[in-house]
């Protein structure tokens, strides 16, 4: 049996990839983009044309037992990615048949936000625990759901999407779903963008840092940096996104009882100006045999690493 394993996070954005050992040690890791690829077999081609040469660097096909895959709406049973709304490859897409066919290593596939919370179950803070949520804040909301040590999975695989729960009756659209109000349209690093905007355009004399930048500029990065500089409008847009997924988390805390959540993903390098009004949010909504109870940390876990640790975890099983 071979010692080494390969995890590949397929993000909404890039798509990161590296060699891990039994260990959780990642050897070497790469990336490329995702969205660039409309056509997913081309994506496959600069796929293999990065991981054969890291493969051959670390001893060969027969020194690997396989490869784990992390996709937006990845199917654990079926291997396929299904009508991803983050993604350019529409409809149903066999991915891990086609990387296994290209690749010629075994591959297992898994949502990319239960890849995450798996990452964090073995590597992270969630170590040990139970009972704990992991919620993925980047270009989407993802989630992972832990119940007595496993992945809620559900009886089609696609048990968890607490990024599309409506919070918002008739809110924002979501043009990926078509739904409106959804909790990913509010807490992902898409929503902070769109609510700045609507924040700039309700108040037109309002000074603000924000205006000094173009619409393809304004990016949830640039609403930090302007709201670390204490720019009214920008703290603003952190507090009204704190304040939505505080509720959602709530919402979720009274579902599963979760002894703590993992927020994970680029939109946590925000700090307390997200922390804070979210777990204020979350305990102001928690009935009371709840409040108190439940930790919301931020992962101690490079961002790239969890993800592609999780991956690679689904191969050792």
């Amino acid at each position: 049996m071979g010692k080494l394993a390969i995890g590949i996070d397929i993000g909404g954005t890039t798509t990161k990839f590296g060699v891990v050992d039994a260990e959780g040690n990642i050897l070497e890791q790469d990336r490329i983009s995702t969205t660039k690829y409309e056509d997913v077999n081309l994506f496959i081609n600069d796929l293999d044309s990065k991981l054969t040469p890291m493969i051959q660097r670390n001893g060969g096909v027969t020194n690997f037992i396989g490869i784990g895959v992390g996709a937006p709406n990845g199917n654990y049973y079926s291997g396929t990615i299904e009508y991803a709304p983050n993604l350019n490859w529409k409809g149903i897409v066999p991915i891990a048949e086609l990387i296994h066919k290209k690749i010629g290593l075994p591959t297992k596939l898994t949502n990319d936000a239960n890849a995450a919370a798996v990452g964090e179950m073995q590597y992270g803070y969630a170590k040990g625990i139970k009972h704990f949520i992991c919620i993925t804040l980047g270009t989407g909301v993802g989630s992972g759901i832990v119940i007595d040590g496993k992945i809620v999975l559900g009886h089609d695989g696609f048990a968890g999407e607490l990024g599309h729960t409506i919070i918002r009756k008739g809110g924002r659209f979501h043009k990926g779903t078509g739904s409106h109000g959804c909790l990913e349209s509010y807490a992902s690093a898409t929503g902070v963008r769109e609510t700045a905007f609507e924040f700039l355009a309700e108040d037109p004399t309002q000074e603000s840092l924000l205006r000094n930048y173009t619409t393809e500029e304004l990016t949830s990065q640039t609403v930090y940096e302007c709201a670390s500089k204490g720019d009214v409008i920008a703290k603003k847009v952190f507090e009204f996104t704190g304040e939505i997924l505080g509720e959602a988390l709530a919402n979720f805390v009274m579902f599963s009882s979760p002894e703590m959540i993992v927020l994970f993903g680029g939109l946590t390098k925000a700090g307390d100006l997200l922390m804070k009004p979210t777990k204020a949010s979350m305990e102001a909504n928690l009935i009371q045999i709840f409040k108190n109870k439940v930790k919301i940390v931020f992962s101690n876990l490079h961002e790239s690493d969890a993800a592609i640790l999780g991956a690679s975890a689904l191969v050792w099983e």
